[in-house]
């Protein structure tokens, strides 16, 4: 399981896990928007994190980010840290 903490969104943390496949399993936000992040975890269950970085970075709700943003940011961490 790898764990992100987020910064400038509710969401504090961001934890995933990545199989053999680069594929992302078991997404979970602490914190946020409760119903709009499980709709996001169900999104990206199963898809290859290069796919939902490229999708999600750059999305801005405030303060110059959002949860999906810091989901980008989470996974270059995860991939930076391999």
């Amino acid at each position: 399981m790898f764990t992100y903490k987020t910064s400038g969104t509710c969401s504090q943390i961001i934890e995933f896990e990545v199989d053999e496949n680069n594929k992302m399993h078991s997404l979970r936000f602490v914190g946020g928007c409760r119903g709009n992040l499980q709709g996001v975890a169900k999104l990206c269950e199963g898809r290859d994190i290069d796919e939902v970085a490229s999708i999600l970075k750059g999305t801005i709700c405030r303060n110059g980010t959002s949860c999906p943003d810091q989901l980008s940011k989470a996974i270059e961490a995860y991939k930076a840290s391999k």
